[in-house]
């Protein structure tokens, strides 16, 4: 059977997977704030503080796909009312899973936050992943509010201890993220 980090790490691609080291750390040190939930059909990783929820990672297995399993994981988080924010891959045609995945969250009333600019690099693999930030919104949320939000992930979550667990350090956050008018 399959860990948990297995079975992320078979569904995501390798630049945009934290470690299990990184993941455990934040389990561990951050918990009051990261969050781990797993049955045999899905993983869910995510941030949930005062004002935000953002989620890291979201999978649903093969099998139970189709179900409205990972619509209910989304409802149980839009409960709380609070603005959910989560990273994509941006279409890609040659790659069905990327349009099945846009769709879902279209479907599930999730905005493509098209002023915000998200380039981050892998130090894994060391290419540079752009990335499509989407966001759910009970109150209609300005997408400054949600850059903010984003800026504070990529800081406190994503770049974590990233020079003991990496041995290097992820780019700074204004190079990663940007702000279009």
């Amino acid at each position: 059977m399959a860990t948990w980090y297995e079975k992320l790490a078979e569904y995501f691609p390798v630049e945009e997977m934290k470690s299990k080291q990184h993941m455990e750390l934040l389990l561990k040190e951050k918990g009051d704030i990261y969050h781990k939930e797993e049955s045999d059909n899905h993983v869910m990783m995510y941030v949930e503080t005062d004002d935000f929820i953002f989620v890291d990672y979201l999978f649903v297995a093969k099998q139970a796909r189709g179900e409205g399993l990972g619509k209910k994981l989304l409802e149980q988080l839009k409960k709380k009312q609070k603005p959910i924010i989560l990273e994509v891959e941006p279409i890609d045609y040659k790659d069905t899973d990327t349009q099945k995945r846009q769709r879902f969250y279209s479907r599930e009333g999730f905005k493509h936050a098209k002023s915000i600019g998200y380039r981050r690099r892998s130090l894994a693999t060391n290419k540079v992943t752009e990335l499509e930030i989407l966001y759910w919104s009970p109150e209609n949320e300005d997408e400054n509010s949600i850059y903010e939000k984003m800026k504070h992930t990529y800081e406190n979550i994503h770049t974590y201890k990233d020079k003991t667990l990496y041995g290097e350090s992820y780019e700074a956050v204004d190079e990663v993220l940007t702000l279009n008018d």
